[in-house]
């Protein structure tokens, strides 16, 4: 990597690169760019960042003393390199007298010019690690690198990369990663800097980062992480007896839309459940991203036999529908108890045709694990809608979820698309071999299929969505073995409105 373009890029920008392999726990992931979101929406993701950040503080320090107290006496005197941002991030004796800690910080213009005129250290095996060392290592101040915090582990049992910056759309947002190349892409940009200040002791680091060559993940060790990150993460804030409103989580949603006022009146009655299924879809969706992250690493296997391909296809099949469930319900708790009076969700001109191509064969898949078939007739040409595109095929792939879970014994579903009038008609017709389900409600937000044991959007926040996205959803219900759900979207271009 030049020096030149390693100034450029930011730890999290290489995680993003790399977001296939890595863990992103951020529990706030949103669909527009950040100059579209409220300023509380941001500030609730920072929030949500900085704890995840405390929590794996936490759990790193717990594997590093559990890794430092299977040591024998006569072992070498320095275990691992941790490299980190703006500050040391252990404070247990054990670890800083075992492991060499690496701080990078900004410094001055003119103390990085002298420090080019020192000559580098002569390099021997001796001062390769100085028992309980902290060395200082010079950013400039204006590096982009410098608005981030964040940490390179390197051990002898694993590796590990954690940032705190931003996601791909510029949110703040916590990432990690056990994959040995995003690490040591992290080690290069890092490096790249110390190459342009002339670090004298860079090549007493090469030897270390060499020596602690990040190893393939072992998955027990990821998921122990992820149990310990999850552990001791800061409590979620409660409900104040006195006050009928959450401390951070405003649940009072104003609105102009009288529609829309009485739908966020019935969502948001009990707001007690909010933070609990703000626990719950994390306490999922973070394991569930583990294993898929691990079952990705595995299908890179050149040696596996096809049968083994495929299982790990369907694990990684099933863990994507599940995480891609509990962001649904998370973004329908945001959407549903958020303000709504400083800003109007900003939509675009969308191409129904391109979010349709890509979703189409993901809901056969998911149709045909479960016995249930799947006939989507639409035309070979479609106008542009108004609408969200992320979040449009995020929500009506929750209601194939919801169709396909709710058929205990098959059934078949049909999506035909049509034009009426100034606006795009999606129907999903679904009819059941066996009577539809009874329903349960749990709480203001979530039902229950007790014959299935899948849970799913109420209807009021399934419209309140699509409210949202610039639609109307019309539910009837045909008989007890079907139900069509119409959704009407606004066309993007009126002249455009013919479909062949």
């Amino acid at each position: 990597m030049a020096v030149s373009q390693g100034l450029l890029v930011k730890l999290s920008d290489i995680i993003n690169r790399y977001e296939g392999m890595a863990v992103d726990t951020c529990l706030s992931q949103q669909t527009s760019a950040l100059a579209e979101n409220t300023t509380e929406q941001i500030h609730q993701a920072r929030l949500k960042a900085q704890n995840e950040w405390f929590g794996a503080i936490a759990a790193i320090e717990s594997l590093l003393l559990s890794q430092i107290n299977e040591i024998t006496p006569d072992s070498p005197t320095c275990h691992g390199l941790i490299l980190s941002a703006p500050t040391p991030i252990l404070c247990h004796p054990k670890l800083t007298s075992q492991l060499q800690t690496g701080v990078f910080t900004p410094q001055a213009t003119h103390h990085l010019s002298l420090m080019r005129l020192q000559l580098p250290a002569a390099y021997s095996p001796k001062s390769v690690c100085i028992k309980g060392n902290l060395a200082e290592l010079p950013l400039f101040p204006e590096d982009p690198i410098a608005t981030e915090q964040f940490c390179l582990v390197f051990t002898p049992l694993f590796a590990l990369i954690a940032v705190l910056g931003e996601d791909s759309l510029g949110l703040p947002a916590f990432q990690f990663s056990f994959e040995p190349e995003v690490i040591e892409q992290g080690w290069l940009t890092l490096r790249s800097r110390l190459c342009l200040t002339h670090y004298p002791q860079l090549s007493q680091l090469d030897a270390l980062v060499r020596h602690f060559a990040p190893p393939t993940p072992d998955y027990r060790l990821v998921s122990q992480f992820s149990r310990l990150l999850l552990h001791h993460l800061p409590p979620i804030p409660t409900v104040d007896s006195d006050k009928p409103r959450l401390t951070i989580l405003t649940a009072e949603n104003t609105v102009k839309s009288h529609s829309n006022r009485k739908i966020a009146k019935e969502i948001t009655d009990d707001t007690s459940e909010v933070p609990l299924l703000q626990a719950l879809t994390h306490e999922i969706r973070t394991p569930l991203t583990t294993i898929r992250t691990m079952t990705r690493l595995l299908l890179r296997n050149k040696e596996l036999t096809p049968q083994m391909v495929k299982l790990l296809e369907t694990i990684d099949q099933e863990c994507s529908e599940q995480i891609n469930r509990m962001e649904l319900i998370f973004r329908a708790t945001e959407v549903n108890n958020s303000p709504q009076e400083t800003k109007p969700r900003h939509l675009v001109s969308t191409s129904l045709e391109e979010v349709l191509q890509q979703s189409i064969p993901r809901w056969k898949k998911q149709a045909q694990r479960r016995n249930v078939m799947l006939d989507v007739v639409v035309p070979k040409k479609l106008p542009q809608v108004v609408s969200d595109p992320a979040m449009l095929d995020q929500v009506l792939t929750g209601l194939i979820e919801k169709f396909t879970r709710s058929f205990s014994d098959g059934g078949q579903i049909r999506i035909q698309v049509t034009t009426a009038g100034h606006q795009l008609k999606l129907q999903f017709q679904t009819e059941s071999h066996c009577p539809h389900n009874p329903l349960k409600a749990l709480g203001k937000l979530l039902m229950f299929h007790p014959n299935t044991g899948s849970l799913s959007l109420n209807l009021d926040v399934t419209k309140h969505l699509f409210h949202e996205l610039g639609g109307k959803l019309i539910v009837r219900q045909r008989s007890e073995y079907g139900e069509v759900f119409t959704i009407f979207l606004p066309l993007g271009n009126r002249e455009s409105g013919v479909m062949e």
